[in-house]
């Protein structure tokens, strides 16, 4: 018998529409609270934002069956969107109104394997440098007892946002 997943994701041109409009920090914060979408990728894997502070993003997901591969355990790609995803947004949480970002890499770095009996793991982000064109962020993958999972390195694109007219 097979099994089955359904999710739903709001229209993430609402948030889009948001960047730029207020701080990165302000921006982080709306989502978490609720009052601007979550992105699809977060219903899609089923991962929340948890905590956002200046230079950090902390992001958490149980890992389950429909994030396997082939051979029995957490794909990789999973890995790499929650560690993309709290670097990334670690950066972000340093920007200023009418500032975005995008990743320019990711080098990740794969140490334990995930499994459905691993249980919570979370991706924390932390800013290691940030310049007025790009800024490098690190990110860790741990278990609910601190065991380092895996680790990344980003280099972000900074670039300057119209946001949309009031």
């Amino acid at each position: 018998m097979g099994r089955s997943r359904t999710y739903e994701w709001d229209d993430p041109a609402t948030s889009a529409a948001a960047v730029g409009a207020a701080s990165g920090m302000d921006f982080l914060r709306e989502i978490q609270a609720g009052r601007l979408p979550a992105p699809p990728i977060a219903a899609t894997l089923d991962f929340t934002l948890d905590e956002v502070a200046e230079g950090r993003a902390v992001f958490s997901i149980v890992p389950g069956e429909e994030h396997y591969n082939p051979i029995g355990s957490v794909h990789g790609g999973v890995y790499a969107t929650l560690l993309d995803s709290a670097a990334g947004c670690a950066v972000q949480s340093t920007l200023p109104p009418g500032v975005g970002y995008t990743s320019l890499d990711l080098n990740v770095k794969f140490l334990r394997r995930i499994t459905s009996d691993t249980g919570p793991v979370r991706a924390i982000g932390t800013v290691v440098n940030r310049g007025r064109t790009t800024a490098l962020a690190e990110a860790k993958l741990v278990d609910a007892d601190d065991r380092l999972l895996a680790h990344a390195t980003s280099s972000c694109l900074l670039f300057p946002v119209t946001p949309p007219a009031a």
